[in-house]
């Protein structure tokens, strides 16, 4: 008999939600919306390397590589067949080695957009058929970025783990690092060169990836990846359709025209007199029957005028309005990561990390050593400004009066107003100091008084010799005295 029992609003069934029956839980769940709406359609493998990485290590004691795989991903497998009960998930055919293929619904691609914060107008189709012949392209596009990504494992989840999976797990973290998360990656964009985002009309490419990590100095790259079954003059077409792309302007929200590609993504530049357009990186997946050893030098060629700079009197290529190329092996890639030297800009010979290949190594040494020189020419400049100041200080301290009393040295104000004011007044002495001035009308007032007490007192003394002149029996003839 099967025990049924409602939790927390959720049915249960021996044990098992009925909602999930593989028992995935939302971290995992999450995980693969976001994977799978990035890629579009992918293995199970690949949604595990990339969302738990440490999984890789684990299992590494099963007899067998395939049975290591299935215990690695079974978690995933188990969100997958979860994500697949509820209509977001559905098989995908297989690929060329056989492997299941998973791809969103319309409504996973919702839900997609919702854990990866993006407008559903920009999540792309549902890749509904990819696995039909194989899905050779896609399978390469998920590997180009896993390359990039170069995910990490988490160490800490990886202490139960014999010795040599821990050791090969320190490997990965001491690799040379990747570029961005499974967020800054996009896949499938159209680059309309007629018609809008939405509804792009013909002429138009179609990117295979857009990285964009500011964050890793790389804040804009279109990717194409080959398997070596198109010719150079089939690629050269595709570069062609990026640079009408990206010479296409459009009205923007201020009413000013604006490379159409600019009001989607933001990559800022350090000289307006240089605005290139946005890198482009090729990866060859040697898969095909086309050398990309013979190819690349003919590309090179056929592309010539969407890449070449021009020398500048500085000693460096100025690359206004032409496309960075850049050309690398999906092998290489793995190898060595964006980190390693395994890149080749069209024009130049020796081979750099992306992002020396996507910038302008050169130009940025002769703007440091000239932002250098100017900055030193506005240390001289401060300088000489402070030189000056102070001689004019010490001309200005010599001119400063001294008081005339005590030989001290005026104060601004009192300079200020003794200039203002040179003659002097009642209570207003301008060649004194305050306190020698207050000195001195103290000493007036004081003089004053005392001779107003003097002539007091001498109008009082003048006063008393008159009247004792009137005094009884001090007069003329008094008839009381003998004659």
């Amino acid at each position: 008999m099967r025990l049924v029992a409602r939790v927390e609003g959720v049915e249960l069934m021996a044990g098992k939600r009925l909602t999930n029956p593989a028992g995935s839980s939302n971290d995992l769940r999450g995980d693969v919306l976001r994977v799978l709406g990035v890629l579009k359609v992918a293995t199970a493998d690949q949604i595990q390397r990339i969302a738990s990485p440490h999984l890789t290590y684990r299992h590494t004691t099963k007899s067998s590589a395939s049975k290591q795989k299935t215990a690695r991903t079974a978690s995933h497998a188990g969100a997958l067949s979860d994500l697949r009960k509820h209509g977001l998930a559905e098989n995908g055919g297989t690929s060329r080695a056989g492997e299941s293929l998973r791809n969103l619904t319309v409504k996973g691609l919702e839900a997609a957009s919702y854990e990866l914060g993006r407008p559903l107008t920009e999540m792309g189709a549902t890749a509904r058929g990819a696995g039909s012949s194989g899905a050779t392209h896609p399978m390469a596009v998920n590997e180009t970025v896993i390359a990039l990504l170069r995910p990490k494992p988490d160490l800490k989840l990886l202490t139960a783990e014999p010795a040599e999976a821990k050791a090969a797990a320190q490997a990965a973290v001491d690799a040379s690092p990747g570029v961005g998360t499974i967020a800054s990656y996009t896949t499938e964009v159209p680059l309309p060169a007629t018609g809008m985002w939405s509804a792009p009309g013909k002429g138009g490419a179609q990117a295979d990836i857009v990285l964009t990590a500011p964050q890793a100095g790389i804040p804009l790259l279109f990717i194409e990846v080959d398997n070596c079954h198109e010719t150079a003059e089939e690629i050269a077409a595709k570069l062609a359709k990026y640079h009408r792309f990206f010479k296409r302007t459009i009205k923007d929200t201020d009413g000013k025209d604006k490379p159409m590609w600019r009001t989607r993504w933001l990559a800022h530049t350090t000289d307006p007199a240089e605005v290139p357009h946005p890198p482009v990186l090729i990866v060859f997946n040697h898969i095909g029957a086309r050398d990309p050893n013979r190819t690349l030098p003919r590309l090179q060629e056929l592309t010539r005028p969407l890449w070449a700079g021009e020398r500048a009197s500085s000693g460096y290529s100025s690359y206004d309005r032409k496309i960075p190329i850049i050309a690398t092996g999906l092998r290489n890639l793995r190898a060595h990561g964006p980190a390693g030297p395994v890149f080749l800009r069209f024009g130049r010979t020796e081979m750099q990390t992306l992002r020396d290949a996507v910038g302008n190594p050169r130009r940025d040494a002769v703007l440091v050593r000239e932002r250098e020189r100017m900055k030193v020419q506005q240390e001289e400049y401060r300088e000489q400004l402070r030189r000056v100041a102070e001689e004019n200080k010490a001309k200005q301290e010599a001119r400063r009066p001294l008081c005339a009393e005590c030989g001290a040295k005026f104060p601004d104000d009192r300079w200020k107003t003794a200039e203002a004011y040179p003659e002097p007044a009642l209570r207003w002495l301008p060649t004194l100091c305050k306190p020698c001035q207050d000195k001195a009308i103290e000493a007036a007032d004081q003089a004053e008084r005392d001779r107003l007490a003097a002539e007091a007192a001498a109008t009082a003394e003048k006063a008393r010799g008159w009247r004792s002149r009137f005094r009884p029996g001090q007069a003329q003839g008094d008839p009381g005295q003998a004659p």
